[in-house]
């Protein structure tokens, strides 16, 4: 079976693709795990994840994570440690047929006492039948499996497979690993040994385009150099490189918020093309797209609210698809959501009306709860009067009847105020009949 890496290793055990002539990303990948840089949170002195690095360990592993954050790495690692075989397969690609060609060869190597890793790229791709293929295999120690994922893996692997393996999440690397991994790669002679110089605002346009994924940033740093300029990576150079201009954006500085800002006002004041710009920038500029999932699921509901109720599921699938697919395919659900809420009728009412009865509560009006509406679930509440009284709504033909519902400091206040616009303008004119009956109202 054809494997990503060749079966020739190098100084280190590593097995290595096309030594000079492979990407920088491939030839910079961590030979130790000194190297590896950015998750720290899994790495430590008794975490699960170095002792299987160090050949301390034998259990199988789900590493999930975004793109780029050194999954393939991790499982060379480990079969390095171990001193085993590593196999590789794409989700992508492979079907039960090769997956069970793996496991029969790994079978015929444990007789001779070779161990094999079994690397299994996008494993949430797998059907269940293909997950099951591998289930027998990992349970009895033929493979140590080491699969990959973007997709949170309790949605995505099979319960049993789940069970036997170890689940490690890694995160996204921060601005300061980048920047020390373009460092390392500008001076190591397996990267570009020091043949060019990158120049500060270049690097940190690298920084900003990488998104947290060291290999988009390598592969952004590789582009660069093979069109510097006298021996120099320039800002200019990047930008030709990439086709793309430098956002003018500074994540930490006022920029962030200002962009932002305009983002929010946009889709507020239903400019979709504005908003689209601002979006743009921002992703650009490598902002977290979780944060930007955050803004437009606040917006639903703040802006919008029950004039358009859908306008908060799409702002939240929105939110669950950057989580589940990551960038950039996800810019597509960002602006979909983007569209969707700037091109929603508009009403404040939601804020206003949480705002308001927030603001009697922190003045003191929070009244007793009228006798038949507390609780009546346990021995003594009768004698109390707690529950007695009360008539189930469902008992009328109409669901709706007479009855005092807040303490009687607060009957008849009105907090929510519906508008004429979208949802609402039916849902003022239901809230209006509903106040009637409710409150005794001719």
């Amino acid at each position: 079976m054809d494997s990503l890496f060749s079966d020739d290793p190098d100084e280190t055990g590593l097995a290595v693709v096309a030594g000079e002539l492979a990407p920088l990303a491939v030839r910079m990948r961590p030979r130790t795990l000194d190297e590896v840089v950015g998750q720290d949170h899994v790495l430590g002195p008794k975490a699960p994840l170095r002792r299987l690095i160090q050949g301390a360990g034998a259990a199988s592993v789900i590493l999930y994570g975004p793109p780029g954050t050194g999954k393939t790495t991790l499982a060379l690692l480990i079969s390095q440690a171990t001193g085993r075989r590593f196999e590789a397969l794409s989700a992508l690609s492979a079907g039960v047929k090769e997956v069970r060609a793996v496991i029969d060869s790994a079978r015929r190597r444990l007789i001779n006492g070779e161990q094999t890793v079994l690397f299994i790229d996008e494993v949430h791709r797998f059907s269940k039948v293909q997950q099951d293929a591998l289930l027998d295999a990992v349970e009895n120690r033929i493979v140590l499996l080491v699969g990959a994922t973007t997709e949170n893996p309790s949605f995505s692997v099979v319960g049993p497979l789940l069970s036997r393996s170890l689940v490690i999440q890694l995160r996204s690397h921060t601005e300061e690993s980048i920047g020390g991994l373009l460092d390392r790669a500008v001076a190591d002679e397996r990267g570009l040994a020091g043949d060019v110089k990158l120049e500060e605002e270049a690097r940190a346009h690298l920084i900003r385009v990488a998104g947290g994924d060291a290999r988009r940033a390598l592969t952004a740093l590789e582009a660069a150099a093979e069109a510097a300029v006298d021996g120099a990576i320039t800002l200019e150079v990047v930008e030709g490189a990439l086709d793309r201009a430098a956002a003018r954006y500074d994540r930490a500085g006022d920029q962030h918020y200002d962009v932002t800002s305009a983002f929010i006002k946009s889709i507020r004041g239903s400019d979709v093309d504005a908003a689209l710009h601002y979006l743009a920038r921002m992703i650009s500029a490598g902002e977290d797209p979780r944060f930007i999932a955050r803004r437009l699921v606040v917006h639903a509901s703040e802006d919008i609210g029950m004039a358009d109720p859908q306008a908060l599921l799409v702002a939240t699938a929105a939110a669950q698809a950057v989580q589940l697919i990551g960038m950039p395919e996800a810019r597509l659900a960002l602006a979909q959501a983007t569209i969707h809420l700037a091109t929603a009728p508009k009403s404040p009412a939601v804020i206003a009306a949480i705002g308001a009865a927030t603001a009697d509560i922190n003045a003191g009006k929070a009244g007793l709860v009228p006798p038949h509406l507390r609780d009546g679930h346990y021995a003594g509440a009768a004698k109390l009067g707690n529950a007695q009284g009360y008539q189930y709504p469902h008992d009328t033909p109409g669901g709706v009847l007479p009855q005092q519902y807040p303490p009687d400091e607060l009957i008849g206040v009105d907090y929510y105020h519906p508008t004429e616009h979208g949802h609402e303008r039916e849902v003022k004119s239901t809230l209006a009949k509903l106040r009637r009956i409710v409150r005794r109202q001719s």
